[in-house]
């Protein structure tokens, strides 16, 4: 009985020492709540550049509606690890004209961010 509960002991502190990088979800870096499509705005997944020291993450929404559309959103920042960056970013809000664009977009000073998650809701 010893043996077999120091053996399953063992065993749980070997899987908690896994070398192995976790992995990223990158089919989930754009995240929209289903009222946002039902306001018909829509957009692609956030693109990521390197501009002048700092990481931008930038995404374009469209209004397909006839009348303006107000839309919160949150870029999340994460580094090739998946771990969050700290500080994080505050919600914004945007007005989206009728049957147009807007560019909406994020920047962050530390250049270990390597992924982004862009949330939006109404």
């Amino acid at each position: 009985m010893r043996i077999s509960l120091a053996a399953a002991s063992l065993l749980l502190v070997l899987t908690g020492c896994n070398s192995e990088k976790p992995t990223i979800n990158t089919a989930q870096s754009l995240v929209m709540e289903s009222s946002v499509l039902s306001a018909g705005i829509i957009t692609d997944a956030p693109v990521i550049s390197g501009q002048q020291g700092q990481q931008r993450a930038s995404a374009v929404l469209y209004n397909q509606q006839e009348k303006p559309v107000q839309v919160n959103y949150r870029f999340y920042w994460y580094d090739d690890t998946g771990l969050e960056i700290l500080p994080f970013e505050q919600a914004r809000t945007v007005v989206v004209p009728a049957h147009a664009k807007v560019e909406i977009a994020s920047q962050i000073g530390n250049l270990s961010a390597s992924n982004t998650r862009l949330y939006l809701y109404l």
